[in-house]
């Protein structure tokens, strides 16, 4: 399977899969039409507290996806259901709404289900 990264303004591609948005508030400006997705994984997304500290500050990456992998090392139940929406697809795309193209929560996310848990 492939899992793509894709910020949520972007026009959806024909190409893209399953639609997930991976974010606990839903975008500004965005409609459910537009926005195209097939589930939202509000649940799967940093904490409040943990998204304010780190603010997409580089200095903070590393330390931001050890304390987000044990959210979600914490969080088993919303990983399992994030995994079941993506079985059987083909392509899954992970939808952010981050400025931050690449030290996003959705980047981190798909490290985290690459390596399993945590300790990768």
């Amino acid at each position: 399977m492939t899992v793509r990264i894709q910020r949520i303004y972007e026009e959806a591609s024909e190409d893209g899969g399953r639609r997930i948005l991976v974010d606990r508030l839903w975008p500004r400006g965005i409609s459910k039409a537009k926005a195209q997705i097939d589930y939202w994984a509000k649940e799967i997304a940093p904490s409040n507290q943990l998204r304010r500290w780190y603010q997409h500050d580089p200095e903070k990456w590393d330390e931001f996806r050890r304390r987000y992998f044990q959210e979600l090392d914490d969080n088993a139940q919303a990983v399992s259901e994030l995994r079941a929406h993506m079985m059987g697809a083909d392509t899954v795309t992970f939808l952010y709404s981050s400025k931050e193209r690449s030290l996003n929560n959705a980047t981190a996310l798909r490290q985290y289900l690459e390596t399993g848990s945590s300790e990768g």
